[in-house]
């Protein structure tokens, strides 16, 4: 069974009682390989510290996002920037966002994501960095976004049929929306090229407050052969070096 490389995002535990060179060296100590959505004046420091920088986002913004074509020129243009960014800085994954419905339907939604992306995806595939849509939760973090079900996430995925394409599957989000997560992973996979993880509700620890239960979901995406980063995204109830160090040696010992 392959080993998780596991990642944690910096949002989460940034500027919660431990300084940020502290943070980063403790992470790499306990065993983390690379850090998640982390400023671009902090990359340096990851690096040379030791951590990659897994994923960070593509675009702007969350709300006003891929499926509007008002939006396309603008997204166009941050993409492949950020592109050459992230094969400048060796970053695997760019993450980015369906924007809100509005009243939009979802199979033309889905229609304009394709369309935009389709014009960067040849700079992204030159540059060996996978552009992820990341799949959110609609009912209670972020109202009316669209890509808020793994099907129509697939879907998207299916229609571009591109190496440089996939999905960002969050267990939270997908928690929140539609369960059945071990299904999920085991029948779509292929298309799952980022992972994120927190406990449900309230974005928790993974510990027994909480209705997910971490170590089979673990061990469905180490069978598959996933060989990406999985990244922990939760909000720590105490000190966040402590608990990230409880996520690591969970993921490490359930596999």
């Amino acid at each position: 069974m392959n080993k998780i490389r596991q990642s944690f995002a910096w949002w989460c535990y940034a500027n919660k009682g431990t300084e940020n060179t502290a943070l980063l060296e403790g992470a790499k100590a306990i065993g983390y390989e690379a850090v998640d959505l982390i400023g671009e004046e902090f990359w340096a420091q990851a690096r040379d510290i030791g951590l990659r920088i897994a994923a960070v986002n593509g675009h702007a913004t969350i709300e006003n996002g891929l499926n509007r074509r008002d939006n396309a020129s603008r997204i166009e243009a941050e993409l492949l920037e950020n592109i050459e960014k992230a094969a400048k800085w060796d970053i695997p994954v760019l993450i980015c966002f369906s924007g809100n419905r509005e009243g939009l339907d979802d199979e033309a939604g889905l229609a304009v994501c394709a369309e935009t992306l389709a014009k960067v995806l040849p700079a992204a595939e030159k540059a060996g960095v996978k552009l992820a849509i990341e799949l959110l939760n609609s009912r209670v973090d972020h109202i009316d976004y669209q890509c808020d079900k793994s099907a129509w996430a697939v879907r998207l995925s299916e229609q571009i049929n591109s190496p440089a394409f996939g999905v960002l599957y969050d267990v939270y989000h997908a928690q929140i929306m539609e369960g059945d997560l071990l299904r999920t992973i085991n029948q779509h996979h292929q298309h799952f090229v980022h992972y994120h993880t927190a406990g449900n509700p309230g974005r928790g620890p993974m510990d027994d407050t909480q209705e997910i239960w971490y170590p089979p979901i673990y061990r469905a995406i180490a069978a598959t052969g996933y060989d990406g980063f999985l990244a922990h995204e939760f909000f720590p109830k105490a000190d966040p070096l402590k608990e990230l160090a409880v996520a690591f040696q969970q993921c490490e010992g359930s596999l």
